[in-house]
């Protein structure tokens, strides 16, 4: 029987908040986002790094993937530095995350050390090797895998930037893997002048509803993207950075990128202030498909009327219909989506196959622990049933059964033992 106290790193004991703690934590949030995360006096009143700190200290509080209690925060002139353990390498990255997201935060250095369970570097090298190969996008990539003491290292091709980080986030998410390595090589079909490549990338940060790009300048120099100029967030720059990756592009050098957070009062840009033409949304629609590895290949119907956008077509699996529909969310203009794609498996494993493959994929993941989950399938359909510790936990084993080849939807049944803050993805 599970006490409600959960063992974390070095033997040490995180004792688990009720959920009406969270709720009256959330009202604290709430506020702490108004100072100094979202101040109407933002040029007249300065961040302190005593403000930063704080600030990113109450996000770690109360979100549910983040060990806060083994994280010590220090602040030196807007750069945020992590340091502390953790079980798992997602934790660190989105420590990394929520820290860039708080305004006044220049940059984050996270030293936060990954202390996993223990596996041999064969054990997780073969789980790696199976994540990338049930992985309804990642099963054709020419990737390679090599494990020493629980850091790994993919080598191989890709075509594309977003393959590449595609198959390091789902090495990521193995547990033991303590850290990811990638020699990957990604080689483009044909070389693109660059013209066409500064075209694309300022295209891409101009439609992203999570960016304002006014103030961003992009340049290029035989494939090599340079961005000057000032965004609003550290996670701003880093969205900017990665958005740049178009086809054709070699590097992205983001060092002449400053941060001034004065500059936007939210860094997500309010549907509705932008009005675009309906053709115009079309292809802003269409060019984000291009740029998500699970969904280019299946080239979805694109219909826009009023801002409201009409997704229609076939895929092979649900993580590509869902894909589909948040591209067409984060697309400035986009005033809502009705998501009609339909989802055909192509030589989908017989249901009692692709219920033990999801029992894998949650073995091997680093968050769910799957021992308290049972699971069924029926004609696609996956249920999942049992107890896990937190709606993080929960949201997390949902979204591993999504990823599988097979897999047309998933009622996920699993009751939280330990109610905290819910996850916010």
């Amino acid at each position: 029987m599970k006490t409600n106290e959960r063992k974390l790193p070095h033997g040490r004991f995180q004792t688990v908040r009720t959920l009406a703690f969270a709720l009256a934590g959330a009202m604290v949030l709430q506020a702490a986002s108004v100072t100094p995360l979202h101040a109407q006096d933002a040029k007249e009143k300065k961040i302190t790094d005593k403000d930063i700190t704080s600030a990113v200290e109450e996000r770690f509080l109360f979100d549910n993937a983040v060990p806060w209690t083994f994280i010590d925060i220090k602040t030196n002139e807007g750069i945020v530095t992590l340091t502390g353990t953790v079980d798992n390498l997602l934790a660190k990255e989105r420590a990394t995350k929520i820290a860039e997201s708080v305004k006044g935060v220049r940059s984050v250095v996270n030293t936060v050390n990954v202390q996993t369970v223990a596996r041999t570097d064969e054990e997780i090298r073969r789980d790696v090797e199976n994540a990338l190969l049930n992985d309804a996008a990642a099963d054709s990539y020419e990737v390679k895998t090599a494990v020493n003491a629980g850091v790994v290292t993919l080598s191989g091709t890709v075509q594309s930037f977003q393959e590449q980080s595609l198959s390091l986030q789902l090495a990521r998410q193995v547990r033991g893997v303590k850290d990811v390595k990638s020699t990957i090589a990604v080689k483009y079909k044909s070389t693109r002048p660059d013209p066409e490549i500064v075209a694309d990338a300022k295209r891409a940060l101009e439609n992203d509803v999570w960016l304002e790009p006014s103030k961003v300048n992009v340049t290029a120099t035989s494939g090599k993207i340079t961005l000057t100029g000032t965004v609003g967030s550290a996670a701003e720059k880093t969205r900017a950075r990665t958005l740049a990756w178009v086809m054709g592009v070699n590097s992205v050098d983001d060092q002449g990128l400053k941060v001034e957070p004065w500059l936007a009062q939210d860094m997500h840009r309010k549907p509705g202030i932008t009005v675009i033409p309906d053709d115009q949304l079309k292809k802003a629609v269409t060019d984000a498909f291009v740029y998500d590895p699970r969904v280019f290949s299946f080239n979805p119907e694109v219909e826009v009327s009023g801002g409201v956008v009409t997704l229609s077509g076939v895929v092979d699996n649900i993580k590509a219909k869902q894909s589909a529909e948040q591209d067409a969310r984060n697309t400035v203009g986009v005033y809502a989506v009705k998501n009609h794609i339909k989802v055909r498996p192509v030589n989908p494993p017989p249901d009692e196959k692709l219920a033990q493959n999801v029992k894998d994929a949650l073995l091997r993941d680093t968050v769910v622990d799957s021992f308290q989950v049972d699971v069924k399938a029926n004609n696609g359909t996956v249920t999942l049933n049992g107890t896990v510790d937190s709606y993080y936990e929960k949201s997390h084993a949902e979204d591993v059964a999504y990823r599988l080849n097979g897999v047309v939807s998933v009622k996920n049944s699993l009751d939280v033992e330990y109610p905290t803050v819910t996850y916010h993805n």
